[in-house]
């Protein structure tokens, strides 16, 4: 299973070689609601078969298609989904993504992915994190205001004590001791059977923050929420160096509360950072319209992205804008397939120039356009 966080901080998703096959389904987490989820599937790929020989004739489509075949047999896959399913592949490329809410069903051939739906789960304002923490594991969870789902951590991070990189300074404690002679001498031990083990759960709990601040926090930028007894609280909160964890956590480690408990107790924390951001998003981009720094028209927005001037785009949550970007001008080309979304193009725009992209609730969006542009320049 590929991870969908490193896979968008890394870039991988975009500029692929194409023919580029997205398919897109929701899934069911349990049985029998799930047995439908394969026969779905296998449908699905039937209309990116056809798409892919009426589009790419001279393709070798069985190659491409292979290991979606071969996905469509994978017994073991289809007991493990969660709410929603996507793959996307192209020449040389195979990535598969559960996802924790549901998505419509989509099967197209293009020449770039269609990432809109991805974009939604990784750039949607509400998103935090959160840490689960014991001296002797952790766990790690991705969530919004709607659903909570366990991370599959990157090999880097350490699960247990035992998995934490060796060779760390060990701190060493004074302590006297009577020479065989009967003089008093000194000796440097690690001292006491506590001492060690809060050496140990002091030595894992730093390679835990760096780790999750490398592969997680800092590339995707998300709240962190730490969830553990207050007295690990406290130990972790002296250790850690991430920028991104909020002041206030959960006083219970995962493991003693129910997934959708967790959720709630971590989203009443999340709440009201989540709501400081979109204000603040909104009064930047009041504040930079009022500068001419600021835009809401598409089609210029549109130009000014390709261009590279786009900080910030904010974008509506549930709008659909039917049509095309050129990413080479920034000229839009409205209708059309109807699959092609202007606003997924200028996302994707934003993104490839080293932009952010905020997915707004319809509720918050400050424009009636569906876009809210904050330039650089």
């Amino acid at each position: 299973m590929n991870s969908l966080l490193h896979d968008y901080a890394t870039g991988v998703l975009r500029n692929p070689e194409p023919p580029c096959l997205s398919l897109y389904q929701p899934t069911h987490r349990h049985h029998p609601d799930n047995q439908q989820d394969p026969i779905r599937f296998r449908n699905l790929l039937k209309a990116l078969e056809q798409s892919l020989r009426e589009s790419y004739p001279a393709q070798d489509a069985r190659a491409l298609l292979r290991q979606f075949e071969d996905l469509a047999q994978d017994r073991a896959f289809w007991n493990c989904t969660l709410g929603g399913l996507a793959v996307l592949a192209a020449p040389g490329v195979f990535h598969v993504y559960n996802l924790p809410r549901s998505v419509p069903e989509l099967a197209v051939v293009a020449d770039s992915f269609h990432i809109k739906p991805l974009i939604r789960f990784v750039q949607s304002a509400d998103r935090y994190h959160v840490l689960g923490v014991s001296r002797q594991k952790i766990s790690f969870f991705e969530g919004n205001r709607d659903a909570l789902e366990e991370v599959d951590l990157d090999p880097a991070v350490p699960r247990i004590p035992s998995e934490a990189p060796r060779g760390e300074a060990k701190e060493f404690h004074l302590s006297a001791w009577a020479s065989s002679a009967g003089s008093p001498g000194v000796h440097y031990s690690e001292g006491s059977k506590s001492n060690i083990e809060d050496n140990a759960a002091t030595r894992f709990l730093r390679a835990v923050d760096r780790a999750i601040l490398e592969h997680y926090s800092r590339p995707v930028r998300l709240p962190l929420i730490l969830a553990a007894l207050p007295e690990n609280q406290s130990f972790f909160r002296a250790i850690s160096r991430n920028p991104f964890l909020l002041p206030d956590g959960v006083d219970m480690h995962p493991d003693a509360m129910s997934r959708n408990d967790l959720r709630e107790r971590a989203w009443r924390r999340m709440e009201p950072h989540y709501r400081a951001r979109l204000a603040g998003l909104i009064e930047m981009f009041a504040a930079a319209r009022s500068k001419e720094l600021g835009d809401d028209d598409v089609e210029r927005v549109a130009a000014s992205a390709a261009a590279a001037r786009v900080g910030t785009l904010l974008t509506e949550a549930d709008r659909h804008i039917p049509g095309r970007i050129n990413p080479e001008t920034g000229e839009v080309s409205l209708g059309g397939d109807a699959v092609d979304d202007v606003l997924d193009d200028l996302a994707e725009l934003v993104l490839k120039n080293g932009g952010q992209v905020v997915i707004v609730p319809n509720e918050h969006m400050p424009t009636q356009t569906g876009v809210a542009a904050i330039y650089r320049f």
